[in-house]
């Protein structure tokens, strides 16, 4: 499983040690706006910069507009970039049919395609047909909207064989996580706080610990 970081915050983007090799950086207009970049081509242009600094090897970053001309000219710009950076651009669009111009817009400029917010079943069979390289599914989202996750999240592994790989986001537990690993999901993208909490576990903490006092308390009775 691919790990990428879900975070336009550069300064987060730094993790400790433990953490197992990032691929690179998922991004949405959210995250880019949370950090306090433009969304725009000056924002994403910072940010391929910053992910190269970062040797991380690929970014994906979503249009802010759905006009397919605008989206054209923006992403043949930030392909530009990425390739003189030696960064795999990823460009992230919503699975939704009103983007289905700006689709076709980005597949003419030969480049990977992730369809994020997949919901439901139906958007993943369309995906599928678009010829999307990725779909990312918010898994808490669609608990927390009372959705059959896992239903959809074996559909979604099911899929990768002749279509597009799942990335799984808004995983908020350990639990999911090991949940998606064990269907076998392409990748996950992760908050980094959420990532940097992962890397020490108290179970872990708490077997060191009696093995410290075992040691000691046998090197004390000789």
């Amino acid at each position: 499983m691919k790990l990428y970081i879900d975070s336009a915050d550069v300064a987060s983007w730094r993790l400790p040690l433990g953490a197992p090799r990032v691929a690179g950086v998922t991004t949405n207009p959210s995250l880019v706006n949370q950090a306090g970049l433009s969304v725009d081509l000056a924002g994403y242009r910072l940010l391929i910069n910053e992910v190269a600094a970062h040797n991380f090897s690929e970014v994906m970053l979503q249009v802010p507009t759905s006009d397919a001309a605008e989206n054209a000219q923006l992403v043949a710009t930030l392909n530009e970039q990425a390739q003189s950076c030696q960064v795999k651009l990823t460009i992230k669009l919503p699975c939704d049919p009103r983007w289905t111009e700006s689709i076709a817009a980005v597949q003419q400029l030969g480049l990977p395609i992730l369809l994020t917010g997949l919901s439901n079943p139906l958007q993943l069979l369309w995906a599928t047909e678009k010829r999307a390289q990725w779909v990312a599914p918010y898994v808490g989202r669609l608990d927390a909207a009372g959705r059959d996750v896992w239903a959809l999240m074996r559909a979604c592994v099911q899929a990768q064989a002749t279509g597009p790989g799942l990335l799984a986001a808004s995983v908020k537990s350990a639990d999911v996580l090991a949940q998606l690993m064990g269907l076998g999901a392409s990748a996950v993208t992760l908050r980094p706080d959420f990532i940097a909490s992962l890397c020490t576990d108290m179970v872990t903490l708490n077997a060191i610990a009696q093995f410290d006092a075992d040691t000691e308390a046998s090197l004390a009775s000789r």
